[in-house]
């Protein structure tokens, strides 16, 4: 079992989940409440990572990430080192991919949101932020926490976009999907089945766990 891989897994879907724990509750309100012109174009791009292959948005987030980007060279000026091949841009790569993931559950828990109920706490003179805390969130809760279930469990198993933005350096960007892949190469089928398992744990895990927060937010708003 490589524990330092996993290890490395857990941590960055920590830092992804807790990117876009904030992210997820405002953008999806937004999309929620408000019909705009070009909804449908911001609703696509939330959803493109869904569509696109692994390899193809790897590509370009490794070329908008590298050296020779602006963001790259801002990055490296800042910070001293490269984005591309980094912890740091692992992370940034996860926050973008797991958009749709994190999102579209969200958006669908505050649509469930009764009318009527967002109205009343209007009526009740609650300012914007004051109802979002203690009327949406607390009926919107399943919603958003199913999205930060479903990106912890996608960023444990990525492997093609984590693999083209940061490689497989040990200890910075060799994620345990990697260390999996790695182990088929060498020929260490325990080794392999042993971490797939894992994974396989965690999935199912997410699974029954998403089905239970889905079951029980349409008990409630019933």
């Amino acid at each position: 079992m490589d524990w330092q891989a996993l290890w490395l897994s857990l941590h960055l879907a920590f830092w992804t989940v807790l990117v876009l724990l904030p992210v997820a509750v405002f953008l999806g309100r937004f999309l929620a409440y408000h019909r705009f012109r070009g909804k449908g174009a911001v609703e696509a791009l939330v959803i493109l990572p869904l569509v696109l292959p692994p390899t193809v948005l790897g590509f370009y987030l490794l070329v908008a990430f590298g050296a020779a980007s602006p963001l790259g060279r801002g990055w490296e000026a800042l910070f001293g080192g490269p984005l591309v091949f980094s912890f740091e841009g692992l992370v940034a790569a996860s926050v973008l991919f797991n958009l749709p993931f994190a999102i579209q559950p969200a958006q669908r828990g505050f649509e469930a949101v009764p009318l009527e109920v967002r109205e009343a706490a209007a009526c009740c003179g609650m300012a914007p932020m004051v109802a979002l805390r203690r009327v949406e969130l607390p009926l919107a809760w399943p919603g958003v926490l199913t999205g930060m279930v479903l990106t912890f469990a996608h960023t444990l198993g990525e492997f093609g976009i984590v693999l083209m933005v940061g490689g497989a350096i040990p200890g910075e960007t060799r994620t345990i999907a990697i260390s999996i892949y790695d182990r088929v190469q060498a020929f260490d089928m325990a080794g392999a089945a042993q971490m797939s398992g894992v994974l396989l744990a965690i999935s199912l895990g997410t699974i029954a766990l998403t089905f239970r927060l889905s079951s029980r937010a349409g008990r409630r708003l019933s």
